[in-house]
């Protein structure tokens, strides 16, 4: 069962920034890359999910619980926004359905004999390595 949670735009900082790297002229004049920041504790995300969130150890999530991503890998300022937000969706519904708690379990009546049995015959093997006397 996976939760559906919709991330409201108005709770995202986006702004436009120059792109780094190689790229030439268009890198150096157009502010094509986006810089998302999403705050975590006063999103209106429901709370667990939230909690899961910020245990997350992401350098992308600063001390304060911002999410900051950096989007510059188009050409257009349009495909980085829509690449930076599908990230974020991507990242909360990672964390969108809780994990499942682990039921302990014992081993069985025969998995208990085979390893006695073997821990004998190892034992065995052990105790015919000393020195020989006659």
């Amino acid at each position: 069962m996976t939760r559906l949670i919709a991330v409201q735009e108005s709770e995202v900082e986006v702004s436009a920034i120059r792109a780094q790297g190689a790229g030439g002229q268009n890198v150096n004049k157009v502010s094509s890359a986006i810089h998302l920041r999403f705050d975590i504790p006063v999103s209106s995300l429901p709370d667990d999910v939230k909690e899961r969130l910020l245990a997350l150890h992401d350098n992308r999530i600063t001390r304060d619980g911002v999410l900051v991503l950096k989007a510059q890998q188009h050409r257009t300022q349009d495909m980085n926004r829509m690449d930076a937000f599908a990230r974020l969706h991507e990242l909360v519904a990672s964390v969108a359905t809780p994990p499942r708690i682990r039921k302990p379990t014992k081993p069985t009546y025969g998995a208990k004999q085979r390893r006695l049995q073997t821990k004998g015959q190892r034992s065995e093997i052990k105790a015919s390595r000393g020195r020989v006397t006659e």
